[in-house]
């Protein structure tokens, strides 16, 4: 093997704590729970378990809510996706410019992002509170009716969404703002004394500039979006109303460790695993288009 050359030994020895690490943490759990996802595993049963095949992916499929909940979860993250990538890179736009006070509207900003998840989802349940929340005392002064945001499907989705883009834009906007200042100014200097507009600026060197790193970032959005459990569930109280607002993730942690369905849990994750890869690779493919 060429890692075992003699002048690649020093590096494979370098690399093998990681190596080890990985398996231990990453590969080891996966494979036990796609074994789980195939047996008919929970705490009764944990020594000698039934291989029942796939049993457990039939059923995924099977569920009355899942058709729903599935697209609900891609119009979760689209929404929010959309909105992160708005907010962040017009905020890192503002930024980049030469503003008083940059610097405490820059320290500002990234606060939703530096405040623990938990803390902010808590924080906003309570400012959707139906009598006593922030929101509708505001909406209040405006002189629109108190909304029962934990109500109706809708609503909480909403209260969720709200959440989830005040928490997740400023970590576009750091990876913009870190873009930005990479661009030379003599392109834009170029661009103005051929009579490019601002819009022509934008869309012809911005733009184009920012996409190896805006590229990276929408994937881990993406899977970050897509697999956030800690918005929906502390939110929305686990569901609210009548488990009507869950999106795949948290009906699976839900099935787990509430209803102890460990097989067909396990199953789903690995659904959603699958789920992930087919949109990575779509990325993927679209990025090696572009580049050519």
């Amino acid at each position: 093997m060429r890692l075992l050359r003699p002048e690649n030994r020093l590096a494979f020895w370098f690399m093998l704590p990681a190596a080890v690490v990985l398996l231990g943490v990453v590969a080891y759990p996966f494979l036990y729970n796609v074994y789980v996802s195939l047996t008919n595993w929970n705490m009764y049963n944990f020594r000698n378990p039934e291989l029942r095949g796939f049993m457990h992916y039939g059923r995924i499929f099977m569920e009355p809510d899942f058709y729903h909940i599935f697209f609900k979860t891609f119009a979760w993250t689209a929404i929010n996706l959309v909105f992160h990538f708005t907010l962040g890179l017009g905020a890192a736009l503002l930024l980049n410019r030469k503003l008083p006070g940059r610097n405490i509207y820059r320290a500002l900003l990234i606060l939703p992002w530096a405040v623990p998840q938990y803390i902010s989802a808590l924080t906003w349940r309570g400012m959707f509170n139906v009598e006593f929340g922030a929101i509708n005392q505001l909406l209040a002064m405006i002189g629109v009716e108190p909304v029962a945001w934990f109500a109706s499907e809708g609503a909480a989705f909403s209260a969720a969404v709200i959440t989830n883009i005040w928490l997740g834009f400023p970590f576009i906007m750091v990876i913009a703002l870190g873009g930005l200042q990479s661009i030379p100014q003599e392109l834009y200097e170029a661009a103005r004394i051929d009579g490019a507009g601002a819009g022509r600026r934008f869309f012809n060197i911005t733009l184009p500039m920012l996409k190896p790193v805006l590229m990276p970032a929408l994937v881990l959005g993406t899977i970050w979006t897509f697999n956030n459990l800690n918005v929906i569930w502390l939110v929305t109280d686990q569901g609210l109303p009548a488990d009507k607002s869950h999106i795949l993730v948290t009906y699976v942690y839900k099935a787990a460790f509430f209803y102890y369905r460990y097989g067909y849990a396990a199953a789903f994750s690995v659904f959603i695993f699958l789920v992930l890869v087919v949109i990575v690779r779509g990325y993927d493919r679209v990025s090696k288009q572009e580049a050519y």
